[in-house]
């Protein structure tokens, strides 16, 4: 399934008075790097992908993580990304988060859903189908 990498410099917002990343902003971190994962195998940005597909977005509905080693203020950090499953509605993605030095800080999981806003009821969402299209781009292999 695809794959997509990208490089993230830990900065000091991101870490908790013990001077570590404080493990919510892991998961913001992991949110962006799946819509760089749908931006490199799509080939547009999120708010195109929005615009062209009529969804309002793909919010996540299970998450999960695995805690190895702490990242501090000023490491650099790469963010490994990649689709696991997709199914008729949704769709599965795994991160690996690595110290430049090849430790692998932490593994995450996330299901989320390809959704759009309920037309019975404005106040919800709903799973869509994911397009043919999309479900082709994600299943690619990366080198």
């Amino acid at each position: 399934m695809f794959t997509n990498a990208r490089q993230v410099t830990i900065e000091w917002g991101d870490c908790d008075p013990a001077g570590i990343v404080y493990y919510p902003r892991y998961f913001a971190m992991f949110d962006t790097s799946t819509a760089r994962l749908f931006e490199a195998a799509l080939g547009m940005s999120k708010r195109e992908m929005l615009k062209t597909y009529g969804i309002i977005g793909f919010p996540m509905v299970e998450t999960s993580a695995k805690f190895g080693a702490p990242s501090r203020f000023g490491d650099v950090v790469h963010i490994k990304s990649r689709i696991t499953r997709m199914g008729r509605a949704s769709f599965d993605v795994a991160h690996i988060l690595h110290h430049a030095d090849g430790v692998a800080a932490i593994e995450a999981s996330e299901t989320r859903v390809w959704a759009i806003a309920d037309p019975n009821d404005a106040e919800r969402i709903k799973g869509e189908t994911i397009p043919q299209s999309v479900i082709t781009a994600l299943s690619q292999t990366t080198p």
